[in-house]
């Protein structure tokens, strides 16, 4: 198949196709008229990059995935290396939700404060003042 076809069946763009190959994910074959041609084992790689980027994999995160299939594996994450990157990328999201949990924390102890003070204020109480609206000319 050519570019155009194999980009259409991927949801993807020829221009997308051919940075991947100037990245050396994707190999293509010439034609004797110099068209670039593709075959279904070049759809299941970017099928496989596309998914890991959904993923939050970023471009070359992808490289062993992509050269464990070329290698003539059914999937492209059963490899060592492939393996690894999933064990780092695993990491790498721990580590985010534990500073995610942090901030909530924090914004969960900054609206009960927040909460109680608004509370002790409003029954009955002056209204509050901005201070920043007051002008001693």
């Amino acid at each position: 198949m050519r570019i155009g076809e194999l980009a259409a069946r991927a949801g993807t763009t020829t221009r997308t196709l051919r940075y991947y190959e100037s990245r050396g994910l994707l190999p293509a074959r010439r034609e004797g008229n110099g068209y670039r041609t593709y075959d279904e084992c070049d759809l299941k790689l970017l099928e496989q990059i596309r998914t890991l980027q959904d993923f939050g994999f970023d471009l070359e995160e992808t490289r062993p995935f992509v050269e464990c299939l070329r290698a003539g594996h059914p999937e492209g994450d059963t490899c060592p290396a492939s393996l690894a990157v999933y064990r780092r990328k695993l990491d790498e999201l721990d580590s985010l939700i534990g500073q995610l949990t942090s901030v909530r924390e924090t914004v969960a102890r900054q609206l009960a404060r927040a909460e109680l003070a608004a509370e002790a204020e409003a029954p009955g109480g002056p209204e509050p003042q901005c201070e920043l609206g007051r002008h001693t000319w």
